[in-house]
């Protein structure tokens, strides 16, 4: 089956990647690193309308990180980066509550549906392995995971008892099943612990949480940041891309910009460069609670701490007070961020705090972050990024209402919206909506008093005469 860019990635991907056999690092940094334009940066070069020599420059400098499992051939490579298109991931995955491999596949359909760049499986229930092998052979997009979520599932849910050797045990296993990119909490440093004391919520993060109790239970350093070289060579032999993880993000607006919060941050930035030493892909995750007014320092932080590693950031959330809509409090943050140099934004369901999310949060949730996307892409002076907000105004002005919804981000919903109201079907093509009627349409009235262009008049007489043409025969 071919995809929207006319090829089989599953077929390409196999063939790329065994040309590729050979290489001792099978990372994109490394060939990119080497003068290599490799199948995987022209495709994203195709997609993004850019060079692919620019391209195969922005990874081998890490300022782009195209994640690409060579365990996942059936990927349609992406690109992730701050002079790329502003990318969404949606978070799936079961909890020990509930959901099941069907419907988390369901999940991923409809993220990607809607427009996720990459999808993570978060899943801490039952059947972790069979869930995302079934989510990584149906994803065309990235899959990320949190392995350290796996690893405690098998020490029975008992942080003290982790080892490294399982640790990196499980990161491997994951690694073969073909996941482009892990979330790992190595920055979570023992040393730094103190300074989540005063918090309003301690330390939110999942993986960050079980990590701080390792350390404190065993009076030891994090063995994520001790033992780094293993996850470089696993990273390296299958080409995982690194997302360091924010283990000690804020929570809360209260706990948002601390010392805790920038001590990580400056661990990450090591980590970064370590990373890169091996010419390892490397993004870095950031904080889900902020101010509003703190959003683009930062960004601005991460860019010069993290050397322009591409910036992931969970919202931010710019206010804690409307449980439900957490969508919404989130893509504002996520709008604000990405216009200042986040380079993905990881959304927010209606249900987050508050449990585990379904389809209908999914589809709200991508759909919130594909516009927060968008505005950012606009904000940023993408090339081409405003030609469908113009188009669409353009279909507006001319009640082309066929053309708006096909340009719409959700094309069903906006069809809906616009017909329920409506008496019977002839006003369904009429020249204004049930909100002014024929009389107030505001749009309607200019286009008589004002001299339109020899375009829109074009224009609205085929329409009018479609119209006409369709009333005849009905």
């Amino acid at each position: 089956m071919e995809n929207s860019e006319g090829v089989d990635p599953m077929k390409l991907r196999t063939e790329w990647i065994d040309k590729r056999k050979n290489e001792s690092n099978q990372s994109q940094m490394h060939l990119a690193r080497k003068g290599v334009v490799t199948e995987e940066m022209r495709f994203v070069a195709k997609r993004e309308g850019l060079d692919p020599e620019y391209i195969r420059s922005e990874v081998a400098r890490g300022r782009m990180v195209i994640p690409a499992n060579i365990c996942h051939p059936n990927l349609e490579p992406m690109a992730i980066g701050i002079n790329a298109l502003c990318k969404i991931n949606a978070n799936i995955g079961n909890s020990a509550l509930s959901s099941s491999i069907e419907k988390e596949v369901q999940k991923l359909n409809l993220a990607v549906k809607f427009g996720a760049d990459t999808v993570m499986d978060l899943s801490t229930g039952t059947h972790l392995d069979e869930t995302r092998t079934a989510i990584i052979e149906h994803s065309p997009v990235p899959v990320g995971t949190v392995p350290i979520y796996q690893a405690l599932e098998a020490v029975h849910g008992k942080p003290e008892n982790l080892t490294p050797d399982l640790m990196f045990e499980v990161i491997e296993h994951q690694a073969r099943q073909g996941v482009d990119y892990m979330t790992i909490h190595a920055g979570v440093l023992i040393e730094n612990l103190h300074l989540v004391a005063h918090r309003l919520t301690g330390i939110v993060s999942r993986g960050g949480a079980i990590m701080a109790q390792w350390c404190l239970h065993h009076r030891k350093q994090n063995f994520l940041y001790t033992e780094y070289h293993r996850l470089l060579e696993i990273c390296k032999k299958y080409d995982v891309t690194i997302s360091l993880g924010d283990g000690i993000r804020p929570g809360c607006l209260a706990d948002a910009s601390d010392a805790a919060q920038f001590a990580e941050l400056d661990v990450l930035g090591e980590l970064t460069l370590r990373a890169w030493d091996e010419n390892v892909q490397v993004m870095i995750e950031g904080p889900g609670h902020v101010p509003l007014d703190q959003i683009p320092m930062n960004v601005e932080k991460q860019i010069k701490v993290c050397h322009e590693a591409p910036f992931y950031v969970l919202g931010p959330l710019v206010t804690d007070i409307a449980p439900g809509y957490d969508h919404i409090t989130s893509a504002i943050g996520a709008a604000v961020a990405g216009q200042h140099g986040a380079a993905m934004l990881c959304y927010v369901t209606p249900r987050e705090h508050l449990g585990l999310p379904d389809l209908d949060d999914v589809k709200q949730g991508v759909i919130a972050y594909k516009i927060a996307a968008h505005a950012a892409d606009v904000a940023r002076h993408r090339a081409g990024a405003r030609d469908r907000d113009d188009a669409i105004s353009k279909a507006r002005f001319v009640f082309d209402w066929k053309k708006q919804f096909e340009l719409s981000v959700d094309p069903e919903h906006a069809k809906a919206l616009h017909d329920e109201t409506l008496p019977d079907d002839y006003f369904k093509e009429a020249e204004f909506c049930s909100m002014c009627g024929p009389n107030f349409c505001s749009m309607h009235l200019s286009q008589e008093l004002t001299n339109l262009g020899q375009e829109n008049q074009e224009m609205r007489i085929q329409k009018k005469k479609e119209r006409q043409e369709r009333l005849l025969k009905a």
